[in-house]
């Protein structure tokens, strides 16, 4: 069975996992490095604002053609 879950390396190489993780045995794993998604400071900005006008009441019927 796969399961991901999310991590943090550390520099020194320490990984530190997000939330516990069990197992019944000792498992071998993957670690995949990503690269940080730089996301642009305008998104941040508008966001709050976007939110407000994308949580009003009745939106979600307004598109629902579109699922």
């Amino acid at each position: 069975m796969l399961r991901s879950i999310e991590a943090t390396v550390e520099i020194n190489g320490e990984v530190r996992l997000r939330e516990p993780l069990y197992v019944n045995r000792p498992c071998r794993a993957i670690v995949t490095i990503l690269d940080d998604l730089a996301v642009p400071e305008s998104a941040l900005l508008s966001e709050e604002s976007l939110a407000r006008d994308w949580e009003r009441p009745g939106e979600d019927e307004a598109w629902s053609h579109l699922k």
